[in-house]
């Protein structure tokens, strides 16, 4: 994830405020991390193939709205928000692709409201959903290393910041993430 055009420890500073129900806070917020939700969301469909239909907006706005409907928040830091943000970004994905296929097989109404024009073609459900099953077997066996999966796959953190979330040294991250992205090779591609 490319740096943030604002200080993380305003960030902090902020989501800190807004946990303690200051709304000016929240108001002064919104701007500063719905563009670090569009560089998260747009991170992550870097990474898709070309002709990816879903739109990063559609991603960004579900999972703003998500985030910013929290009753009590407790947000303790930039990079704990951004874990939060990119758990929330892989739960509509996943969502979203399971209610493609469930229409494919002449399922009822969509689940997740994202955009008329944000559609997965069914490989891309496919793959959202193995990448899915194959990090919830990964979470059974060390949950950890699915995180740090999740928040460098769908929230784009580098090691520091998710040695941040974890309390955890960088170099930690970095031997978990090394193992995990072994692991969930050899898992999907197994599958096939």
């Amino acid at each position: 994830m490319e740096e943030p055009s604002v200080s993380p420890h305003r960030v902090t500073h902020l989501l800190q405020q807004w946990s303690h129900g200051d709304d000016a806070a929240l108001a002064e917020l919104t701007p500063l991390i719905y563009e670090e939700l569009r560089r998260l969301a747009h991170h992550y469909m870097e990474g898709q193939r070309p002709n990816h239909t879903l739109q990063t907006t559609a991603l960004v706005n579900e999972a703003y709205l998500r985030l910013a409907d929290q009753t009590n928040p407790n947000w303790q830091s930039r990079a704990h928000f951004f874990a939060v943000a990119a758990r929330a970004m892989r739960q509509i994905l996943v969502s979203y692709a399971r209610s493609q296929r469930s229409q494919k097989r002449g399922g009822g109404a969509l689940m997740v409201k994202l955009d008329e024009v944000a559609i997965f073609s069914p490989e891309e459900s496919k793959e959202v959903i193995d990448l899915h099953e194959a990090l919830e077997r990964l979470a059974a066996l060390d949950s950890r290393k699915a995180q740090v999966v999740e928040l460098k796959y769908f929230g784009g953190l580098n090691y520091d910041e998710m040695a941040e979330v974890f309390k955890i040294s960088p170099v930690t991250v970095r031997r978990d993430w090394e193992f995990a992205k072994l692991w969930l090779y050899t898992e999907l591609h197994s599958v096939d």
